[in-house]
Order: C-alpha cells, then sequence, then structure tokens
C-alpha cells in the first residue's frame, strides 16, 4: 500500500460509521442543549432562557424558547438515531441560524467573546449541512426503515 492510499482510500463502511460518530456526537449535543432548557442538565431554565430571549426583543419569547427546546431535543434524536434526518437537520441548521444571528448578534465569531460568539452555533449549523448533504448513511433507522 502507498502512503497516499493509506492517507486517502476509504472503505464504505468506515464511511458510514463516520457518518454514525458524527450524528451521535452532534445529536447528544443538541439533546444535552435542550434539556438544559427544561433545568434538566446545567442550572437554566425554560423561563431564564424566554426571559432572556425577551430582552433580546424576539417576539413570542416563551412560545420561541420553547420551539427552540423542541428543535434540540426532537432533533438531536432524531440525528443520533438516524430517523428523518435530513429534516431534523434543517430543523436545527434554522435553529442555529437564529441562535447565531440573534442571540449572538454583534459579538462576532470566538465564544471566548464577551458576550459570546456565533461560532459553536455557525459550527453546530456547518455540520448539520454536511450530515444533511452526505445523509444518514447505512448505520441508520432512515437505511433500515426505507
Amino acid at each position: 500500500m502507498t502512503a497516499g492510499a493509506l492517507l486517502t482510500n476509504t472503505t464504505p463502511g468506515l464511511i458510514d460509521l463516520g457518518l454514525m460518530f458524527a450524528r451521535a456526537f452532534i445529536g447528544v449535543c443538541f439533546v444535552v442543549h435542550g434539556l438544559g432548557k427544561l433545568g434538566i442538565v446545567g442550572d437554566g431554565n425554560l423561563d431564564g432562557f424566554a426571559d432572556w430571549l425577551k430582552s433580546l426583543g424576539m417576539p413570542a419569547p416563551a412560545l420561541q424558547a420553547r420551539m427552540a427546546m423542541v428543535s434540540e431535543i426532537v432533533g438531536g434524536v432524531a440525528l443520533t438515531a438516524g430517523f428523518m434526518m435530513r429534516p431534523a437537520c434543517v430543523l436545527l441548521i434554522f435553529t442555529m441560524a437564529v441562535a447565531g444571528v440573534i442571540g449572538h448578534k454583534g459579538s462576532g465569531y470566538l465564544i471566548t467573546n464577551d458576550p459570546p460568539g456565533a461560532g459553536y452555533t455557525i459550527n453546530l449549523a456547518a455540520l448539520c449541512f454536511v450530515l444533511f448533504l452526505t445523509g444518514p448513511g447505512a448505520i441508520s433507522l432512515d437505511a433500515m426503515i426505507f
């Protein structure tokens, strides 16, 4: 085997395994963030999140907070399982776009900025876009069902 082949060759099985790991880690990340909005993980809660959205001038902040929480939990579970993955990716990309544009407005890219920048939301949206383009892979509920 040549050095070039060692560095660039892959197999369908490795691609499917990579997609499964990417889906699982990003999906769980979304679920944890959604649970954080419910106060199940961390010290946040839905009322506090809604109050923050209100301070940003978001219309219907209580509804928007619930929509963000539901999209993160449902979208994250769907992404992790590879079930209805492409619609889940669209939902999560939209959620992260709103978070980046509204929640991190004017704060730049770096999460270490004060206030924190939009880099995290941009990267999550970008990863969801990559998964949207590639599809869920063979190790997914979508592949088993459809």
